[in-house]
């Protein structure tokens, strides 16, 4: 895929901006950042327009520690194009790192708006109620999540443990035997259940 993209750099600026946007996203997977911002440097520069180039600057950028200059980058690339998700989410997470956390939420919720059924999307606005202490908001959103991936043990686990905080037992012991078992390695939850049957 490299080699190919590489054919590419030497046309004009919208295609050269395409392969080194793709270029910058595959070298980004690899973990080779210097080539990766190299690369979405170079596809910026061909097309300022590319909401894509512009999102992968952003990875880049994020990647470095850098959370408000990437964020800049994300809000570019949803000027650009208001539909650009991958921005949107990505957006989200730079404000979670920068614990601004009502414009996280603002854009999660927005993502849901159009991603209706994103199990990222729904898992993070979860998280965010549950760092605002609105456990009960949290166990809303991670029900909608456990009815698209009903078997994810992680998830289970964590209803369990919001509901057990709750003082709802019978639900934790629920959520936590379900958890249990589509994942019966997870010492956490094998205390749980083990307290839970010596009480």
């Amino acid at each position: 895929a490299l080699e190919t993209l590489k054919m590419f750099e030497k046309k004009d600026s919208r295609v050269k901006s395409a392969a080194a946007t793709n270029l910058s996203f595959l070298y980004y997977l690899e973990n080779e950042l210097a080539q990766a911002t190299n690369y979405a440097d170079l596809a910026v520069n061909s097309d300022r327009y590319n909401p894509a180039a512009l999102t992968n600057k952003g990875n880049t950028v994020f990647a470095n520690g850098d959370y408000e200059k990437a964020a800049e980058f994300y809000k570019e690339a949803l000027r650009n194009d208001s539909s650009c998700t991958e921005a949107l989410y990505n957006l989200g997470l730079t404000y979670k790192k920068l614990n601004r956390i009502d414009e996280a939420l603002d854009c999660f919720l927005k993502l849901h708006a159009i991603l209706q059924n994103s199990a990222q999307v729904l898992h993070q606005i979860a998280s965010i109620y549950e760092i605002m202490e609105d456990p009960s908001q949290a166990i809303e959103w991670l029900l909608q999540l456990i009815s698209i991936v009903p078997t994810d043990p992680r998830v289970l686990s964590k209803l369990g443990k919001l509901y057990d905080n709750e003082g709802d037992k019978s639900q934790a012991f629920h959520y936590y035997y379900e958890s249990y078992r589509y994942f019966p390695s997870n010492i956490e939850v094998i205390e749980w259940l083990g307290a839970y049957y010596i009480d």
